[in-house]
This record gives C-alpha cells, sequence and structure tokens, in this order.
C-alpha cells in the first residue's frame, strides 16, 4: 500500500513538470503532401548557441521520426523560436487569526508561499508550405526550465519539447 502511495505521489510531482502544447493549423491543406523539409534559411531560436544546436538536433530526429527527410528542394521550412519568462508564484499556505466579540473584530492573517517562482520556456515550432508561402502548422510548448542544468538534462528537456510538440503532427481534423 505504501508502494503505491510512493508511486502516485512520485507521478503528481512528474506531471507538473511535462512540457504543455497548443497546436494551431489551416484546415484547408492536406498535411500527406509534405514529406521534405529544411531549417529556416533565418533560423534564429533566442537560445544560446550550445541550446540551439541541442534544439536543432532534437528537431531533425523528431523529424525524423516523423518521416520527414532533409531535402535542397523541401516542401516546408522549419523555424522555431523561444522565449523565457517567471511564472508567477500562485500556490500558498494562509495562515489566519483572528478574534471579536459583540460588535467588533479583528483579523490578520497573511500568506506563505510554497514554491519558489518558475522560470518557462516557450517553444514555438512552425511549419510553412514553401510553395504557398503560408504557416501551416504551429505548436507552442512551455515548460519549467532549469538555467543551472546539464548538458545531458538539457538534451532531454528538448527532446522532450519537439516530442510533445510533434504529437500534434499531422493535425487530427
Amino acid at each position: 500500500m505504501k508502494l503505491i502511495k510512493l508511486l502516485f505521489v512520485c507521478a503528481l510531482i512528474s506531471s507538473c513538470n511535462a512540457p504543455k502544447a497548443v497546436y494551431d493549423y489551416d484546415d484547408t491543406v492536406s498535411f500527406n503532401n509534405y514529406k521534405t523539409y529544411q531549417l529556416f534559411p533565418d533560423f534564429q531560436t533566442g537560445l544560446s548557441q550550445l541550446d540551439e544546436t541541442r534544439l536543432i538536433t532534437s528537431i531533425k530526429n523528431g523529424m525524423e521520426s516523423k518521416g520527414f527527410s532533409t531535402s535542397e528542394e523541401p516542401d516546408v521550412f522549419v523555424n522555431a523560436y523561444s522565449r523565457e519568462f517567471m511564472d508567477q508564484n500562485r500556490s500558498s499556505i494562509g495562515i489566519g487569526v483572528g478574534g471579536g466579540g459583540r460588535s467588533g473584530g479583528v483579523g490578520v492573517s497573511g500568506g506563505i508561499p510554497i514554491e519558489n517562482n518558475s522560470v518557462i520556456l516557450e517553444v514555438t515550432i512552425d511549419f510553412i508550405d514553401i510553395a504557398e508561402d503560408s504557416l501551416i502548422w504551429q505548436a507552442i510548448v512551455e515548460t519549467k526550465f532549469n538555467p543551472n542544468a546539464s548538458p545531458e538534462e538539457r538534451r532531454a528537456m528538448f527532446d522532450e519539447i519537439v516530442q510533445k510538440a510533434l504529437e500534434g503532427y499531422p493535425p487530427k481534423k
């Protein structure tokens, strides 16, 4: 029984750090026509050079797993960009003291934060139809980001971000 409780707590904690994705796409497009890709010519993610290289490697691996191949004359350009922001801590424990009697009352309360503010990394991945020069698919993925993470942890994070993004491709209409 203790093991089940422990597994439940671990699952709950790990689910809080899982990337969250939002997808959007052009519903008039037939996504079966796209088989080749190339990174956008002006690919600038806003990440450090090392993190950008990790993201590019993750994108290439993810695109290959989706059946895409690189080409000098691709069907789509893949672009990615990012931004970091602070997640405001909304979790706190309230403590209050109060008293009163007859027609009067006094109260004092306050909140103690449960966790610190987190750095959130938002990565947007776009697919651009080259022939039409139009955005056809987009995924926005948010995850907690540890600026002090090791290179292995960062690589795993970018793999997870790209995997979560590409879960929504091709869109299910």
